[in-house]
């Protein structure tokens, strides 16, 4: 069955919940699935290393997740106004991927979220753009059609889903933030679908 990547890093489980919303508005577009994936943690120390495999959550992401799939989510908290390391640290590392042009044409969308609520949403989401637009992957947001994008009170852009977390990264998702996660997720796959990349 043909994936979508939903591929993310977070530390406080907010962008994690992100990316199971997603996975659930890719699973509303029958005959497609989603896969989760994640990457390690960086260290400023040269010789620490992550195991292959996390403690808990999906595993962490390989090539073989970006060649394979139909569409890419990607998700990371905004850290002043950028995505997170970890999640730049495994994309500077796909250029074998861009020299053979694996990723061109596929569909992709970028989501986020922030503790504060003018931390750098948008901003975040242009930066995780960038190396998508490199790679020749087309990118989609959230259009004004998606009525939550109107009524959101917390996170939420037509760059792609955001999540205010709050100062101390303990609020959750709002419904109006859930849709619009779901609906990223539901475009990803019908736009798949329909490029026949499904």
């Amino acid at each position: 069955m043909p994936e979508i990547l939903i591929l993310y890093y977070s530390r406080t489980g907010s962008t994690a919940e992100m990316a199971r919303q997603v996975a659930r508005g890719v699973e509303q577009v029958e005959g497609m699935a989603a896969r989760l994936r994640t990457v390690p943690p960086v260290s400023t120390v040269c010789e620490a290393a992550e195991g292959d495999v996390p403690a808990v959550g999906p595993p962490y992401v390989g090539s073989n997740d970006l060649l394979e799939c139909a569409g890419l989510a990607l998700g990371s908290p905004a850290r002043f106004g950028n995505m997170a390391a970890p999640l730049k640290y495994f994309l500077d590392s796909t250029g074998g991927l861009w020299l053979s042009g694996s990723l061109s044409g596929k569909p992709a969308g970028v989501f986020t979220s922030a503790s504060t609520l003018h931390g750098g949403h948008e901003s975040t989401l242009l930066s995780m753009m960038l190396p998508l637009l490199h790679h020749g992957m087309l990118l989609i947001g959230v259009p004004y059609t998606e009525a939550a994008l109107s009524e959101t009170r917390a996170g939420g852009t037509p760059y792609g889903p955001s999540h205010w977390s709050g100062p101390s990264s303990k609020a959750t998702l709002d419904m109006a933030e859930k849709r619009l996660c779901q609906a990223l997720g539901y475009r990803l796959a019908e736009i798949a679908r329909r490029l026949g990349r499904a």
